[in-house]
């Protein structure tokens, strides 16, 4: 199995595509893993990020992930996964049943590619081996 870190932005979308490529010639299923932090409960009260705003897209952001993926990868089992928490926490457990990770970078400034933090953390305590994939 191969699991990709998922957080909605063009970013982990295109290191979705590429795991899902992956399995499809290492003929194994793609787990979507969307981790997200609590909100502080003021902000959770504001109107625009309430508690239905925040469930919908922590729903929404693997669903229709997955769907898409079905659709232009139909030879490769596509789970998903949302998970209250550290991204890179639940991505280094997720590791232990994987094959490989799937992240991506976020930054790439003139001396470079910065590396975020949960790729960071999982690159290093992760058991599988970690693939950080850049977006065009």
């Amino acid at each position: 199995m191969i699991t990709v870190g998922l957080d909605g932005s063009p970013e982990s979308r295109a290191a979705a595509e590429w795991a899902a490529r992956e399995a499809a010639l290492r003929q194994v299923p793609v787990r979507l893993l969307h981790a997200w932090q609590p909100v502080p409960e003021p902000v959770v009260q504001a109107p625009l990020l309430g508690a239905e705003t925040l469930q919908h897209w922590t729903e929404r952001i693997p669903r229709e992930a997955a769907e898409g993926l079905r659709r232009r990868h139909p030879g490769v089992g596509v789970t998903e996964r949302s998970r209250l928490g550290s991204p890179a926490g639940h991505l280094i457990d997720a590791a232990r049943d994987a094959s490989l990770v799937v992240g991506r970078r976020i930054r790439r400034n003139p001396f470079g590619v910065h590396i975020g933090a949960v790729a960071h953390a999982v690159m290093h305590h992760a058991t599988a081996p970690v693939a950080v994939v850049a977006h065009r």
